[in-house]
């Protein structure tokens, strides 16, 4: 029989927080313990928390980010699973976050400073500041049009050279791109 862990209330607001995706056999005996109003599902252990959800990302006042099992499950409602000591503060004021691109997989997030795993030379940032950063290099990502203006033999060459510069350096796109 499952123990009834409850956790404060408040304890998941205006927090970032990564879950990682497990399959239903992990929550098969245990008892929902909360519903939200959106239709989500939570199960609270004392390792931790697992989500049932459609949908990931802002969720009123939290940053709650679900990294998918590979092969990708097809349904759409995922179960999450975060410990506690996986939830991170967040706030708009303070340098929290850093960028992270996989150059293999063509990707960008964030993490939160408090990562295990964090790259100590990636600069910090406030939430705003990497947000903006974000769609920057995801335009350099997916789009060839900024790239008429340079003179480049390898284009992921070029891309990778400047996102990179947008991750380790506090230089704008513009500074960055006059001085290739």
């Amino acid at each position: 029989m499952q123990k009834n862990f409850k956790p404060h209330p408040n304890s998941f607001k205006n927090t970032f927080c990564v879950f990682q995706e497990v399959l239903s056999n992990e929550i098969e005996g245990l008892k929902k313990q909360f519903e939200s109003k959106a239709g989500s599902a939570y199960y609270y252990t004392e390792a931790g928390m697992y989500r049932v959800s459609n949908h990931w990302g802002r969720l009123a006042n939290s940053k709650w980010r679900l990294i998918a099992r590979e092969p990708e499950t097809e349904s759409k409602t995922k179960i999450g699973f975060a410990a506690w000591n996986d939830f991170y503060t967040d706030n708009a004021e303070e340098k929290l976050y850093y960028i992270d691109a996989n150059f293999e997989k063509n990707t960008v997030t964030y993490q939160h400073k408090q990562n295990p795993d964090r790259d100590t030379k990636a600069i910090l940032r406030t939430s705003f500041e990497t947000t903006k950063r974000i769609k920057q290099i995801r335009n350099l990502q997916q789009l060839t049009s900024w790239a008429k203006h340079f003179d480049y033999d390898d284009l992921d060459v070029l891309r990778e050279q400047i996102i990179r510069e947008l991750i380790y350096t506090e230089k704008t796109l513009e500074e960055i791109k006059r001085a290739i």
